[in-house]
C-alpha cells in the first residue's frame, strides 16, 4: 500500500509528531480551515451531497468545490462503485465508510495503474500479496469486493475506529493516515446512499424517461430492425418469464444461439451487484449475475471472450445501428455512450434479456421499451 497525499487547503498540527493533515471544511463553496482534536477534519456534508448529485445525475463538476474531491468526475463514480459493492454484499454503512476512507487515503479514489512496488487500483492492492491479478485489481468491483472480504474477516471490526478497521485490512506503513478521511468518507456514504435508494438498488436500471447521457449517432438511427425487430406484441412479460411463442432465431449463428440459450437459462435468478454469474442458481450471492457478468458468462459459454464491465464491453466487437440490429447484439443504456452503466442482449423478436438492478431478477423485456434510451450497440460475433 502507498500513502497518497490529498488536496491540502490548510494544515493543522496533530499530535506530538506535528503531522500535517488536510483540512476539508468548506462553507458556501469556499474553503475554510478548521482543526479538530483527533486529527480528522470537518466537512460540509451539504456541499458534498451537492457535488455527488451533480456528478451522478449526469451533470458536470457542479458549482461547489469540495477539498479532497479535486477530480470529482473521476472520484465520485469510483466512490459509488465502492459503496454499491458494499451494499450488494450486505456490508453495513460503517463498513462502507471504512472502504471509502481507505480508498481516499490509498489512491485519492482514483483507479491508479501504478503505485508503491506492485500496488494498483483504488485500494493499492498488490498482485504479489494475493489480492488478484493486475487486471482483476484494476476492476473496481473486484478490488472493492476483496477489501470487504478482508474487512469481514476482522473480528469485532464494528467496534474499532475507522482507521483501525482500515489498517487491519491494509496493514499500511501509515496506520493513522486513514483517520483524517473519516468525515469526507461519511459524507460521501450518506450522499451516495440517498441516490442509490432513489434508483432502487446498487446499480442503475433503465428509466422510462431515458438516460442522462447522450446517444451516439449510430445507435440513434432507429428504424425497422432486422432479426432483433420489435414487431411482435408479447404484452406484459412477467419477471423472470419467457414469453409464450418466443424461439431462439433459427438463422442466428451457432455461437449466438449458445449465448442466448445460456442467458435465458439464468431467468428469474436474483440480481447481484458485482456478482460473477458463475453460479446464479446457488445460495452464494456473489455467484449471481449483474448486467455485465450475465453478458460475459453467456458469451463465455459460447466460446467468445468479453470484458467484465459495461465500460469495457462497449468497446468489444464493432458498433452497429439499431436499424441493423441482430440477435446477440449488446445494447447499452444509462450513463454516456463512452461509459454506459447498463447492458442487455437482443435475443430476437423484439426482445432483450438483462439483469436489471438490485431487488429484481434476470428477465426479458421489449426492445420498444428500451429504444429511446439506447446509447450504443455492439456486435461481438
Amino acid at each position: 500500500m502507498k500513502k497518497t497525499a490529498g488536496a491540502v487547503v490548510g494544515l493543522c498540527a496533530s499530535g506530538p509528531l506535528l503531522l500535517a493533515v488536510p483540512i476539508l471544511a468548506i462553507s458556501a463553496g469556499s474553503a475554510t480551515a478548521s482543526c479538530s482534536t483527533d486529527g480528522a477534519a470537518t466537512v460540509d456534508t451539504a456541499a458534498v451531497a451537492s457535488q455527488v448529485k451533480a456528478i451522478l445525475n449526469g451533470g458536470g463538476k457542479g458549482e461547489v468545490s469540495v477539498p479532497g474531491l479535486d477530480d470529482p468526475a473521476d472520484q465520485v463514480p469510483n466512490a459509488k462503485t465502492v459503496q454499491a459493492t458494499g451494499v450488494a454484499m450486505n456490508v453495513p454503512a460503517r463498513g462502507q465508510v471504512v472502504a471509502l476512507a481507505t480508498a481516499l487515503q490509498e489512491s485519492g479514489l482514483r483507479n491508479l495503474n501504478y503505485g508503491d512496488r506492485d500496488s494498483l487500483g483504488l485500494f493499492q492492492q498488490r498482485p504479489s500479496q494475493g489480492w488478484g491479478t493486475a487486471n482483476e485489481i484494476l476492476d473496481p468491483v473486484h478490488s472493492s469486493t476483496k477489501f470487504y472480504e478482508g474487512l469481514m474477516k476482522v473480528s469485532g471490526w464494528q467496534s474499532l475506529s475507522i482507521a483501525q478497521s482500515a489498517q487491519a485490512v491494509q496493514r499500511s506503513g501509515f496506520p493513522d493516515a486513514y483517520a483524517k478521511w473519516e468525515p469526507l468518507a461519511t459524507a460521501l456514504q450518506k450522499a451516495i446512499e440517498s441516490l442509490l435508494s432513489q434508483t432502487g438498488g446498487a446499480s442503475p436500471s433503465p428509466s422510462p424517461s431515458g438516460s442522462a447521457g447522450t446517444a451516439s449517432p449510430a445507435p440513434a438511427d432507429a428504424g425497422s430492425c432486422a432479426t432483433g425487430g420489435d414487431t411482435p406484441d408479447f404484452g406484459v412479460i412477467p419477471p423472470g418469464a419467457l414469453p409464450a411463442g418466443y424461439t431462439v432465431p433459427a438463422d442466428a449463428p451457432p455461437k449466438i444461439k449458445a449465448a442466448i440459450r445460456w442467458a435465458l437459462g439464468q431467468l428469474n435468478t436474483p440480481y447481484q451487484w458485482g456478482g460473477s454469474c458463475t453460479a446464479s442458481h446457488s445460495k452464494d450471492p456473489m455467484g449471481r449475475c449483474d448486467c455485465s457478468s450475465l453478458m460475459q458468462q453467456a458469451y463465455k459459454a459460447a466460446g467468445v471472450p468479453l470484458a467484465r464491465t459495461t465500460y469495457a464491453q462497449v468497446k468489444d466487437g464493432k458498433a452497429v445501428s439499431l436499424r441493423h440490429l441482430r440477435a446477440g447484439d449488446l445494447l447499452f443504456t444509462e450513463g454516456t455512450a463512452k461509459a454506459p452503466e447498463h447492458v442487455g442482449m437482443a435475443i430476437g423478436q423484439g426482445l432483450i434479456v438483462h439483469a436489471p438492478h438490485t431487488g429484481d431478477v434476470v428477465r426479458v423485456t421489449t426492445l420498444a421499451s428500451w429504444k429511446s434510451q439506447i446509447l450504443a450497440a455492439r456486435r461481438v460475433v
